[in-house]
């Protein structure tokens, strides 16, 4: 499931290349024609992100509201403005980025930054890239759930969990249901908020990190990697933790949310050389300390790294760093 960093950059996609002219809006799957009825012809006046859901705002007050899911996932075409992390996976946005990112291997391709080409940009395990569109706009592709196309662009969302038009009323209901987000709330109340949440539950700490209410965004990855960074047990309870160490859960929570926002990764060691960053980009074998690296040995003491299920997600950690 994609996890916060991967939802925002969504929304930068949209805020950047798809306001300010009017969206036509369709349904080739057929499964959001009513919804699409209600958006088509208006123009996108804001996109944000909280957590894991997006919210489009069109001209005349209603909204798009976006869940991806585990399966979820948007394919971009068209004039749109592409990055290293982009372009490595072929123009789909949404899916759990592992696939790594080779920084300046695409520099001279049609998707570098600064020279957008009406191109298709999507991936599948049984499609090839095709680097110059014949036709616009692009076939569907797929059960297209529903279709954003402008003059220059087009969005298509395959996947979704929830795909819904929202009034504000009710977009302001569903983001209060939700955690602090840092990209989006005020930081340091964001801390009070997540810090009161935590103390006050007996649940381990390893699943109210996952819990949207608590905290926005986080998913599996990005829970793994900070309760080891913290060298933190899964399985201790919340109002266990000590309030200093929740509070160092949420800063870190900022610093990556941050550091996944900027480069596309959920980049979650730091102070890496340069060579060593390059390969971590490139590769999740090099990005990540516990996860996904289930009896390998720890980065720190050689302890053979264990994975449980909890909560229905596999859950990794060094039972000697997290003791």
């Amino acid at each position: 499931m994609p996890e916060g960093h991967s939802v925002h950059r969504i929304a930068r996609q949209f805020a950047a290349n798809f306001t300010g002219a009017p969206v036509a809006v369709s349904s080739p799957q057929g499964r959001f024609a009513a919804g699409a009825a209600e958006l088509d012809g208006h123009e996108i006046v804001q996109a944000k992100a909280v957590g894991k859901q997006m919210f489009l705002e069109f001209d005349h007050g209603l909204w798009l509201r976006v869940h991806l899911g585990i399966y979820g996932a948007w394919d971009f075409a068209g004039d749109i403005s592409v990055d290293p992390t982009i372009a490595s996976a072929g123009g789909r946005m949404g899916q759990t980025n592992q696939r790594g990112t080779v920084v300046g291997s695409h520099e001279d391709s049609p998707w570098s930054i600064g020279a957008p080409r009406r191109t298709r940009l999507r991936m599948a395990e049984s499609e090839k890239l095709e680097p110059e569109l014949e036709t616009w706009p692009p076939e569907p592709v797929g059960a297209v759930r529903v279709r954003l196309l402008t003059e220059w662009a087009c969005a298509d969302l395959r996947g979704p969990t929830a795909c819904e038009v929202q009034t504000i009323e009710e977009v302001d209901r569903t983001i209060a249901k939700l955690g602090p987000d840092p990209m989006v709330d005020d930081v340091a109340e964001g801390e009070e908020r997540f810090t009161a949440a935590v103390r006050k539950k007996a649940t381990p700490i390893a699943l109210l990190l996952m819990d949207q209410s608590v905290v926005s965004g986080i998913g599996n990855v990005y829970r793994a990697e900070m309760l080891f960074r913290a060298r933190l047990d899964p399985f201790r309870p919340g109002r266990e933790v000590p309030e200093e160490v929740v509070r160092g859960l949420w800063r870190d929570w900022v610093h990556l949310l941050r550091v996944g926002v900027e480069t596309g990764q959920m980049l979650t060691m730091d102070d890496l050389d340069p060579e060593a960053y390059a390969r971590a980009l490139a590769s999740r074998d090099d990005r990540h300390w516990v996860y996904h690296r289930t009896g390998l040995p720890c980065r720190v003491c050689g302890t053979n790294i264990a994975m449980t299920e909890l909560g229905g997600r596999k859950l990794y950690w060094c039972p000697t760093d997290q003791s």
